[in-house]
């Protein structure tokens, strides 16, 4: 029973982890496009800023008084930190193959774009040796984890059962 359990969770770590190659080079499209978008509208307000003779940060500082105004400034400092934060990652994960991918997997911790990618995601029969290469690390990952949990559940009852004998 507890091998076909530990076969189980290998094979269920198996046909997950086989996915994360193409669910990350998906993510990193989408992280692309992220970064490109973004890049616009930092150079469009850097641009707007040196053409009063303001640095960033003194635009940023000017912006500011009104409601809509502080929304505003608000607004764009939450860009300016995201585009720095998706095009390090970016730049981080970029020229990666998916097995270095796998352990940068904190890089791809922008959860919109996570979850976007995740709407959006098929899964497919994994046929590229990366692909394999995570089935296998899966199968290992899921048998090693649901043995462990089934040997500690266990435990208690294997010390009953000696201590008996």
């Amino acid at each position: 029973m507890i091998r076909a359990l530990t076969l189980a969770g290998g094979l269920a770590g198996a046909v997950s982890l086989s996915q994360f190659p193409e669910f990350s080079q998906q993510y990193l499209q989408r992280l692309a496009g992220a970064v490109d978008e973004l890049k616009v509208v930092v150079a469009a307000f850097d641009t707007s800023a040196k053409g009063f003779g303001l640095s960033r940060d003194e635009a940023l500082a000017q912006m500011g008084g009104t409601t809509f105004q502080n929304k505003l400034r608000d607004d764009m400092q939450g860009n300016l930190t995201r585009f720095k934060q998706l095009n390090a990652d970016y730049q981080a994960l970029s020229g990666t193959i998916p097995l270095e991918r796998l352990t940068m997997v904190w890089r791809m911790r922008d959860s919109d774009l996570a979850l976007r990618t995740w709407d959006d995601f098929r899964p497919a029969i994994p046929v590229t040796s990366d692909g394999l290469i995570c089935a296998g690390i899966g199968f290992v990952g899921g048998w090693l984890l649901l043995s462990g949990l089934l040997g500690l559940l266990a435990r208690p009852f294997r010390r009953k059962a000696a201590s008996a004998a």
